[in-house]
């Protein structure tokens, strides 16, 4: 079983649905294979630039965070953590969110869920706080480098506690689909992207599983591991 430098526990799409279909097609990378996916046809936008805006989520994969990228503890393997996730797993129920929506966030567009919400942040809180004693404490130059944006004393916090600013009462879940746009270029993708979203954001959204990601380090793409059922 290989280790990996830091791991991640996300939502992802099933590779079948239509959101995993056009998750992987927009990034251009499947996970779970490594293997690169035709870029889809956008009107009104071109295939460079699609490539161009998506480098940061295509290296991290189409997903959602729960519990952000973490590197094991002394101690710990992956084989104990994937038995303690199992085991998570087994005590939490699927959760219901409302339709997705395509939302800009800042100058980063993503697809996000609608209320209610309640569920799926009690689901990220649990995954953070029960499984924190794998994760390494950040060392603080890592800490500082989340500190120079700016954090407000909860994100400081929960920096502190958690080894990041944007967990519990912060934590706010989205499908990154672009890197940080340029001014010009957000209204442009956004209006783009609404047509060929359009349906994929119609019924609830549903968290019925996890998904371990693994980060090889060097600027590698993360790669999907492991699906864990929620069967509480």
């Amino acid at each position: 079983m290989s280790e990996y430098q830091r791991y991640a526990l996300y939502y992802a799409p099933a590779p079948q649905s239509g959101l995993g279909v056009f998750g992987d097609a927009w990034l251009g990378r499947d996970a779970a294979t490594g293997k690169d996916v035709a870029r889809p046809v956008v009107d009104g936008l071109d295939d460079d630039e699609i490539v161009a805006a998506t480098t940061s989520p295509a290296r991290y994969g189409f997903h959602g965070t729960l519990k952000p990228p973490f590197a094991l503890n002394d101690g710990q393997s992956r084989a104990d953590l994937e038995t303690a996730i199992k085991d998570v797993a087994t005590q939490i129920k699927p959760v219901t969110c409302g339709p997705l929506k395509l939302k800009a966030i800042g100058r980063f567009l993503a697809l996000v869920p609608t209320e209610p919400l309640g569920d799926l942040g009690a689901l990220a809180a649990l995954l953070v706080r029960d499984l924190d004693d794998f994760r390494k404490p950040e060392d603080e130059a890592t800490m500082n480098k989340r500190r120079a944006v700016g954090l407000s004393d909860r994100q400081e916090a929960n920096l502190v506690k958690w080894g990041y600013p944007y967990v519990m009462e912060e934590f706010r879940f989205h499908l990154t689909l672009t890197n940080k746009l340029e001014d010009d270029q957000v209204a442009r993708f956004e209006k783009a992207l609404v047509p060929v979203v359009a349906p994929l954001c119609t019924e609830p959204f549903e968290v019925t599983d996890i998904c371990l990601f693994g980060d090889p380090g060097d600027g590698k793409p993360f790669r999907f591991l492991q699906r864990f059922a929620l069967k509480g």
